[in-house]
């Protein structure tokens, strides 16, 4: 079974960084997209960034988060991070890892809170 764990969120600064983390157990990455999605208060899930098997990246949403977020993988590890740089207070959601996005059969982790507040 798969299991998906997202962690490395919590209370920042407008202006700070935080890195996020998700681990996936039971299946091997290096097969799987994966991809970092977020849930403000009210809104729909959107997606942040997506992470292709070969390693290439994608930030559907805007070029505004392509220049803030940065999605990485470590296969070796079954990884993938997500580092944020400039928060601002809009970015406040449940930040969730998805594993093996590109299919039917994908994975969500339960999700990780990110606060941006002065």
């Amino acid at each position: 079974q798969v299991h998906v764990v997202e962690s490395g969120g919590g209370l920042v600064q407008p202006g700070g960084s935080l890195r996020l983390s998700c681990v996936v157990s039971g299946a091997n990455i290096s097969d799987y997209g994966m991809g970092w999605y977020r849930q403000a208060p009210g809104k729909n899930r959107e997606v942040v960034a997506l992470s292709r098997p070969n390693g290439g990246s994608h930030y559907p949403q805007s070029e505004e988060l392509l220049g803030r977020f940065t999605i990485s993988r470590n296969n070796a590890k079954n990884t993938v991070d997500l580092q944020m740089s400039n928060l601002k207070p809009e970015d406040t959601a449940v930040y969730y890892c998805k594993a093996n996005v590109f299919s039917v059969n994908a994975y969500w982790g339960q999700g990780t809170q990110v606060t941006v507040s002065s």
